[in-house]
């Protein structure tokens, strides 16, 4: 097998089975050839190299960590370890895919029927339906499970949606877009399968960003959207079934945000010991040297922390605050970590021939969604103190 990643320092990965990691060399194979190299022109056109879905299907990695989903293995170490390659790569493809198996696939197991999963999660997993994940509103982030605009309103078999969704993650060409929407005879929070091409669903591209712009995020507008009774998700009554799917993806951003880390790490790592300054590399300096440590100390914490829970998660022990405390602290970490790699390039940091200036931009992505560090911050605090403070 090949060399653990450089910022591994405790080799963390050495504690996956040997066909778990035997699957994970492949696909770091497969991102390594296929990914790395165009992931700057793709970041620049701010489009989305379709014809790499072909690649990551045959990964087989679809769903890996989904009990409901057919021939899957689950295993909360393998899936972190797969989103941590897939950031390391590149963030905005480890969104795409995070997007497309956490939260549309994750959304159809954990509150699909039996008979719903069978219908969609098989072509999910083969990737030749890909889906999205549609709950932030323009009005409506932090407080979108109170303040929820977006209405279901039942008629016989048939749903009609009205509203709109923001920052939809790909919102543009998704086959199955999984709608949460409020109902508006009970007031609760229910999700819906809205399939591409259904009239009254609209999906526009949200234009000029400055982070994951490979991504291709949608506003997305409901007027009169019909769908029948048979794509309600069945297990989703109430914004409670909406936070298991959270849950299980803030724990996989975390994983995300150890993979930059460690990716912007051996980025420093290599770039000081190729440039020279006063006659030496600058690798060789002391304040350098600190930098280093420095990035090194927080990616190696919050791979600790992230492997811990993967433990957790696998022994059906993990709750929302755990996902919560690790998404909050990681991407807090790994702000400071693009940061200190950006520094040790100088003025080379803002170009992206030497690639961190993708990851600086990156990461103000990863630290903002799936949950802001302060909302996640009180869902810890009203955890250890038995008192909400979110109003």
């Amino acid at each position: 097998m090949s060399e653990l990643l450089t910022g591994d320092f405790y080799q963390f990965e050495s504690l996956l089975a040997d066909d778990e990691r035997r699957m994970l060399l492949r696909v770091r194979e497969f991102l390594n050839d296929k990914v790395v190299p165009i992931a700057n022109d793709c970041w620049v056109r701010a489009e989305f190299p379709i014809d790499l879905v072909k690649g990551y299907a045959e990964l087989g990695v679809a769903g890996l960590a989904l009990p409901e989903c057919p021939g899957s293995k689950p295993s909360g170490l393998l899936s972190g370890f797969l989103a941590l390659e897939m950031a390391h790569a590149d963030p905005s493809m480890a969104t795409f895919f995070g997007v497309h198996t956490g939260l549309a696939m994750g959304s159809i197991a954990a509150c699909g029927s039996p008979e719903q999963r069978e219908r969609w999660l098989p072509a999910m997993s083969r990737m030749e339906q890909i889906g999205a994940f549609a709950l932030t509103e323009p009005e409506g982030g932090s407080d979108v499970a109170g303040g929820m605009r977006t209405t279901a309103c039942r008629e016989g078999d048939t749903w009609v949606l009205d509203g709109a969704k923001r920052w939809i993650g790909n919102g543009t060409f998704a086959d199955l877009i999984v709608v949460w929407a409020k109902d508006v005879e009970d007031g609760q929070v229910k999700g819906f399968v809205v399939e591409k091409g259904t009239p009254g669903f609209t999906a526009t591209k949200i234009e000029n960003k400055m982070a994951l712009r490979t991504v291709q995020n949608a506003d997305i507008t409901l007027r009169g959207c019909r769908v029948p009774e048979s794509h309600r998700l069945a297990g989703a009554s109430s914004f409670r079934d909406t936070a298991k799917i959270l849950r299980r993806t803030r724990s996989g951003v975390a994983w995300q945000a150890v993979g930059i880390m460690i990716a912007a790490y051996e980025i420093a790592l290599r770039y000081a010991g190729e440039r020279e300054q006063f006659g030496r590399p600058i690798a060789a300096f002391q304040l350098v040297q600190d930098l280093l440590v420095k990035m090194l100390g927080n990616a190696t914490a919050c791979l600790d922390m992230v492997v811990r829970l993967a433990r957790m998660q696998d022994d059906g022990v993990y709750r929302d605050e755990h996902s919560a405390l690790a998404k909050a602290y990681c991407t807090s970490r790994m702000r400071e970590v693009v940061g200190w790699a950006r520094e040790l390039l100088a003025g080379n940091g803002i170009i992206l021939d030497y690639d961190i200036a993708r990851f600086v931009a990156d990461a103000e992505a990863i630290y903002s969604y799936e949950g802001t560090r302060e909302i996640n911050t009180l869902i810890v605090g009203r955890a250890v103190t038995g008192h909400g403070a979110f109003v």
